[in-house]
């Protein structure tokens, strides 16, 4: 390149691996863009704005978000850290992180070479297989989450594996509803699980119905995205004593309607779940559960009889 006047957005995402759209929004967003000009005078990327490209992605796939990641690209000169274990199909490997103890390293492995290669029947066989081994809560966090914050990274470096993550999920929704409801659950009124208005992210609470009926609790799921009207509307209809509202991002973290939710007889127990809310602004009266086992604990203790 030192001879070149440098290289255009689409010849450094094919060496990156990314979109080029990926590569104009951090540009746009994080200032990491190209620094060099052709003799027409068109944006080029340097070998400095490649190698900061590099850092940058690297970064991303280690963990850190991607303005964390510019910063420290443009601050400081890259580095070669050793290479992340990852594991995949094809050559496409998902960076998996220091996994919570309890977790099977084989397992995860499996699940996530599965993903990748898009295998839907070797996915639900570990899905499965893990969730009769460990019981559900077990097979989320030290599986599930793994895997699916892999991919999640990825997908941010890289712009890649939107058809992964869709294909896992669905296959997890079918394996969560493979768990039977209690036959004589501890509650006679559903718990009502659902997702904050605009909020698309359900497959935890998914989780939690599937948590919850291994622990005798039945729970109604209304799934994605419910208007703040249609859950007033299911309080009033089934009288619960517990409701769970979940936000996975800060789009959808507005608190400000759960106020206006309707009491029941007796008095409804509101939990929140989920890192979108703005904890700064949750009414005094609703109760935040950051964890899977924390949910079902707090919403099976409601109904835990003597």
């Amino acid at each position: 390149m030192d001879r070149e006047p440098g290289l255009g957005v689409g010849a450094v995402a094919r060496h990156l691996g990314v979109a080029a759209a990926t590569l104009r929004t951090w540009d746009r967003r994080y200032g990491i863009g190209p620094s060099g000009r052709s003799p027409g005078g068109h944006r080029r990327y340097t070998s400095a704005d490649l190698a900061r490209l590099e850092a940058m992605q690297r970064s991303i796939i280690a963990g850190a978000p991607p303005a964390e990641a510019a910063r420290a690209a443009l601050n400081e000169p890259p580095g070669e850290p050793p290479a992340r274990r990852g594991h995949g199909a094809g050559g496409n490997r998902v960076p998996l992180e220091e996994l919570p103890a309890g977790s099977d390293p084989a397992e995860v492995r499996g699940l996530a070479r599965a993903a990748m290669a898009l295998d839907a029947p070797a996915m639900a066989r570990a899905v499965r297989t893990a969730i009769a081994r460990a019981g559900v809560v077990e097979a989320w966090d030290g599986l599930i989450v793994p895997v699916l914050t892999g991919i999640g990274r990825k997908h941010a470096a890289s712009g890649d594996c939107v058809e992964v993550e869709h294909l896992l999920s669905t296959v997890l929704l079918g394996c969560l509803a493979e768990v039977a409801p209690p036959a004589q659950p501890l509650n006679t009124r559903p718990v009502l699980l659902a997702c904050a208005p605009e909020e698309q992210h359900s497959l935890p609470v998914h989780a939690l119905a599937a948590a919850l009926a291994q622990t005798g609790v039945a729970a109604a799921l209304l799934g994605a995205r419910v208007p703040a009207p249609a859950l007033a509307a299911a309080i009033r209809r089934i009288g619960p004593n517990a409701v769970l509202v979940w936000s996975q991002t800060a789009q959808t973290g507005d608190p400000g309607w759960l106020d206006e939710l309707p009491g029941s007889r007796p008095a409804v127990r509101l939990l929140v779940g989920g890192p979108g809310w703005n904890r700064d602004r949750l009414p005094s009266t609703t109760r935040l559960v950051t964890t899977l086992p924390e949910a079902v604990t707090e919403i099976r203790s409601t109904f835990a009889r003597p």
